[in-house]
């Protein structure tokens, strides 16, 4: 039976639900892990570092189809240049090398695309919403990835501009950088942070939730995980639904497509979670028009 490499770049036991969706895109496409198809997984547990030899290890492996989310897939590509790659990525993977276009990808290489800095203004609207007598918001961003910081905080400055926001960036490429970062909110004033979309931040959402309740900071990020972990709201693209598209993609090429003619596909699924609980926490009151509109509301 065809095997299927699973290169992530978390830890084996961080995102089971991801799985369980690319799974299930598997089994929407005609293919079951353990009766048609076996899945290899390599998980690079937050260590950008290690993720060449895990996709190197795939190749030799001789694996059918590699699947990668974010940065891994530029492991994966790195590495061979015949395998078929399904990506999940937050980037602009013309941008980034990965394709040649969004609609004729080129090459071994296609996935699902995740809105993630085009949401940015969205997420800001609604932490205003949130905290209506915020006149400062603070922004989170990456330093070591210039170009997505500066898209960040242009749209976020010009969505401050319309709702009469100041705006003050923070950045952020260490563990040891995010308490600093929570720690100086105080002195400014701010009265909310908006984590801007990154890799190493996704890798880290339910620590940056955490850090959100102790330092009693609203905060706004891309993923459920970080709502789930304490964060009060996070607005963005459902992984679950991109992962399980990755999965029905990897099921067309395993019956012969080729990824050159898969155009990147777009999850268009995007929902919005509210932490009610933390929300009492900080002693804000989520209006019911809000709550009306969230897709998951966290008791």
């Amino acid at each position: 039976m065809p095997v299927v490499g699973f290169l992530g770049t978390r830890a084996s036991g961080d995102d089971p639900q991801l799985l369980t969706a690319f799974r299930l895109g598997l089994k929407e496409s005609g293919y079951v892990e353990g009766q048609n198809v076996a899945i290899e997984y390599r998980f690079a547990e937050n260590q950008y570092d290690r993720l060449a030899a895990l996709a190197a290890d795939l190749v030799r492996r001789q694996v059918a189809l590699i699947a990668a989310n974010g940065v891994a897939a530029q492991a994966a590509k790195a590495a061979t240049a015949t395998i078929p790659i399904v990506f999940t990525a937050g980037f602009d993977p013309v941008a980034v090398g990965l394709v040649a276009s969004l609609n004729q990808p080129g090459g071994n290489i296609t996935g699902v695309g995740i809105l993630d800095v085009e949401l940015g203004p969205k997420r800001l609207e609604l932490l205003h919403e949130l905290v209506p007598t915020a006149t400062m918001i603070a922004v989170l961003v990456n330093p070591t990835d210039p170009a997505r910081a500066e898209a960040t905080l242009k749209q976020l400055q010009s969505a401050a501009d319309t709702l009469g926001l100041q705006l003050h960036a923070l950045n952020a490429s260490t563990d040891r950088d995010f308490d600093a970062v929570f720690a100086s909110l105080a002195g400014l004033q701010a009265g909310g942070l908006v984590i801007g979309g990154e890799p190493f931040f996704n890798s880290r959402g339910e620590r940056l939730g955490a850090l959100s309740i102790r330092h009693a900071v609203p905060t706004i990020y891309q993923f459920r995980t970080f709502a789930a972990a304490g964060g009060l709201a996070s607005y963005g693209t459902s992984l679950t639904d991109a992962y399980r598209q990755a999965g029905l993609y990897s099921g067309r090429i395993l019956k012969g497509e080729s990824p050159a003619d898969l155009p990147v596909v777009q999850s268009a699924k995007v929902e919005l979670i509210i932490n009610l609980r933390t929300a009492k926490m900080l002693g804000l009151t989520v209006p019911l028009s809000l709550l009306g509109r969230a897709d998951e509301v966290i008791e």
